[in-house]
């Protein structure tokens, strides 16, 4: 049996808040220190981005994307056999937030959390491809909910420290949802995964483990983004190329070539050293910021609304993640 992506939803909350609005809150709350005007545009092209409601939490917005996917297939809750929450975001860190999204959701099924950083949903749909490969369930669904707008360092005392916490002013909350069933041909037909984990310490978010457990000034993101963009470059090409050789496709075999999105300068070097045309990309990023692990499904959302793909075309998902973390997966929809 394949894995058939058969429906995919977002969910992202109606209040945005552009670049700008960004400066002039670090401006208003680090009592002396101004950023550069119009800065983080210029250096990420992200305009606006997405931050949830004070009530609201990770488990919301998934749920809120997983009830679109069931209604698109007319799927009860009941009809799903596993769901996996796979998200850089959590609820609590004890019980797994899958247990908190069910119960919102009302599903039955077993349930768990998969977390690797911006890669969380990638990897939770690569454990759904394997378990209904193998014959262990039927029907999956695969959703994350992120509310990294909860981990931003607003106050800050100088320049490095704001360099320190840039990386959170990009950042996006969103949920996304992925009905996976069994079928007995197309869906996903080809995956790969690789690690540089030497690299994890580039970015990081330390509060909640073992290292730092309640130390609030470790509650904010931290990290250097040339160097984990260096990273990428250095270690990222031959993952994607090699899947690309295995499969006899080049980039012009799929409809929507769906890339995790950080910033447009980055972007625009990732696809100039995969040799990814232009036109097969889905450019979230400047009106949606960057939504982490929800980054790959939004964009294969998006080009579904947009008639950019439909049943019968390859799709690819190139993923990327602090720790670091590449992932590639090739699908017929």
């Amino acid at each position: 049996m394949r894995a058939s992506i058969t429906a995919v939803a977002t969910h992202l909350p109606d209040r945005t808040v552009t670049s700008a609005e960004v400066e002039a809150r670090v401006a208003a709350e680090s009592g002396g220190y101004r950023p550069p005007p119009t800065i983080v545009q210029r250096l990420t092209g992200i305009r606006t981005r997405h931050v949830m409601g004070d009530d609201e939490q990770a488990s919301d917005l998934a749920v809120a994307a997983a009830r679109r996917v069931l209604a698109q297939r007319g799927t009860h809750p009941a009809g799903i056999d596993l769901l996996i929450f796979g998200s850089a975001s959590q609820d609590l860190v004890e019980p797994a937030t899958a247990h908190i999204v069910a119960a919102k959701l009302g599903a039955a099924c077993p349930v768990f959390d998969v977390k690797n950083a911006c890669n969380s949903f990638l990897n939770g749909l690569q454990i759904a491809d394997a378990l209904i490969r193998t014959g262990q369930h039927e029907r999956v669904l695969v959703c994350t909910g992120e509310s990294p707008s909860r981990a931003i360092r607003w106050k800050v005392r100088d320049r490095a420290q704001f360099a320190d916490a840039f990386a959170g002013y990009t950042l996006s909350d969103g949920g996304a949802a992925m009905l996976v069933e069994a079928a007995p041909d197309g869906g996903i037909f080809y995956r790969d995964f690789a690690a540089v984990s030497a690299a994890w310490r580039t970015g990081t978010l330390p509060a909640g483990g073992s290292m730092h457990p309640r130390d609030p000034d470790r509650t904010y993101f931290s990290g250097d983004g040339r160097r984990l963009r260096d990273a990428f470059v250095r270690g990222g090409a031959e993952i994607f190329t090699t899947a690309l050789q295995k499969t006899g496709l080049t980039w012009n075999d799929f409809a929507v070539v769906a890339v995790h999105q950080v910033s447009v300068p980055y972007l625009e070097v990732l696809r100039s050293t995969l040799g990814i045309p232009a036109g097969r990309l889905v450019v979230t990023l400047p009106d949606h910021g960057n939504v982490a692990s929800a980054s790959l499904p939004l964009q294969l959302a998006t080009a579904l609304a947009e008639g950019r793909c439909g049943p019968g075309d390859r799709v690819a998902l190139v993923g990327l993640a602090g720790g670091i973390s590449l992932g590639v997966m090739f699908a017929e929809l």
